[in-house]
């Protein structure tokens, strides 16, 4: 059964940051999600960083499965691209 919750949102994070890159990473207690905005010639800059535990990681996971089926069914396979690989760390953009 889901808990019925609210989120409150300030206007500053309501305006959201673009991301087109995003690298994630892991410890043994926590994952780090590092979203950041690559443009030609230019290094690429984290605008976002989220940590959070092993437990709420595999809930994102599993929710953003989810969602990306949702999108599918309803407007059409999402073409991917080959992900860059870097040591622990993997890198899509």
């Amino acid at each position: 059964m889901t808990e019925d919750f609210r989120l409150e949102i300030t206007p500053e994070t309501g305006q959201g940051k673009y991301s087109n890159l995003a690298v994630v990473s892991h410890t043994g207690n926590e994952f780090v999600f590092d979203f950041a905005l690559s443009l030609p010639n230019q290094p690429a800059v984290v605008v976002s960083r989220l940590l959070t535990s092993p437990q709420h990681a595999k809930a994102f996971l599993r929710a953003l499965s989810e969602n990306v089926a949702h999108y599918e069914n309803s407007f059409g396979v999402i073409e991917e691209r080959e992900p860059r690989m870097t040591g622990s760390s993997t890198q899509t953009n």
